[in-house]
């Protein structure tokens, strides 16, 4: 099965893609700006996804990697380079896949703690793994177009959560 790029982004204008790919101003911060996509798709996460469940949170968070997978394609293409740094809306919208089942994650924390520090762990492993890309993730940049903009995202994102899962069955096993 060859991945396609999805057709329709191609019909709109240039600066609505970019801006789109970029979150606005936000993939032009010179410093980071992966970085700072995530830290908008942790804003994202709990505004939108933070009592959603995990089917839902599968479900709308598919159709963000859908359209994050048009978008960076079609930006990619449009800049004339491959994953430019500028394009963050990759990072943006895996984020609540780091946080599925978050719930179970927290629970074996003190009640003080739970939620940010969850989230402040799924954020710093989710940017570890984004930027070191270990065991292939960084092959997946190979697949053509916005797919190998994103896969790789959606793998740190999900190394993320069994890192996260990991964690929390191994503190629950010392109690």
């Amino acid at each position: 099965m060859k991945l396609k790029q999805p057709i329709w982004p191609r019909l709109l204008p240039t600066q609505m893609v970019l801006n789109f790919a970029r979150l606005g101003p936000v993939g032009l911060i010179r410093k980071a700006p992966g970085t700072w996509g995530s830290l908008a798709g942790l804003l994202y996460f709990t505004v939108f996804f933070y009592d959603l469940g995990t089917l839902g949170t599968l479900l709308f968070g598919s159709a963000g990697i859908y359209l994050a997978v048009a978008v960076c394609g079609e930006a990619e293409f449009r800049l004339g380079r491959r994953d430019p740094g500028e394009v963050v809306l990759d990072e943006f919208v895996v984020i609540p896949f780091c946080f599925l089942e978050w719930r179970s994650v927290a629970a074996v924390l003190p009640n003080w703690a739970a939620p940010w520090v969850v989230f402040l762990a799924g954020f710093a492993l989710f940017r570890l793994f984004d930027i070191l890309k270990p065991l292939g993730i960084g092959r997946l940049q190979d697949l053509p177009d916005g797919w190998g903009v994103v896969a790789d995202d959606v793998v740190a994102a999900l190394a993320t959560c069994l890192t996260l899962h990991a964690l929390a069955w191994e503190v629950s096993a010392m109690s």
